[in-house]
């Protein structure tokens, strides 16, 4: 690959500025609705330590809307954990749009791989 002119940076560097970008944001934004979540908890009087409800992906914009810690601590949870298969397909589009087919078949691959991990582990008992 050679750089663009008169940039000096080609498509390889492009790609990656890319990929680093989803995971600062990803990782920053994860970790700062995590804080906020134990903020809340702490100015609510609890514990960041007491037991949090479970996941309901259904009550989760209301929750967010009525303030509720658990709810920034479960979507900073899931960006965090959302964040590393954001990458991959940042990756696999980069790689698409830049012919390589072997590294976009083995980004697919892998996102493959992580939705196989997700299913097996959600529908497990």
């Amino acid at each position: 690959m050679t750089p663009s002119p008169g940039t000096g940076r080609g498509p390889a560097h492009r790609l990656e500025a890319t990929v680093s970008r989803v995971l600062k944001v990803g990782t920053y934004a994860g970790i700062g609705l995590i804080a906020l979540g134990v903020l809340l908890m702490v100015v609510d009087g609890r514990s960041p330590l007491d037991v949090a409800p479970s996941l309901d992906p259904g009550r989760l914009p209301a929750d967010l809307a009525a303030l509720r810690p658990s709810a920034f601590l479960w979507l900073g949870v899931l960006l965090v954990l959302a964040t590393p298969p954001a990458r991959v397909l940042a990756a696999l589009i980069g790689y698409l749009r830049g012919s390589e087919r072997e590294m976009a078949i083995v980004a697919a691959l892998i996102l493959v791989v992580i939705a196989l991990g997700v299913v097996a582990g959600t529908t497990g008992s």
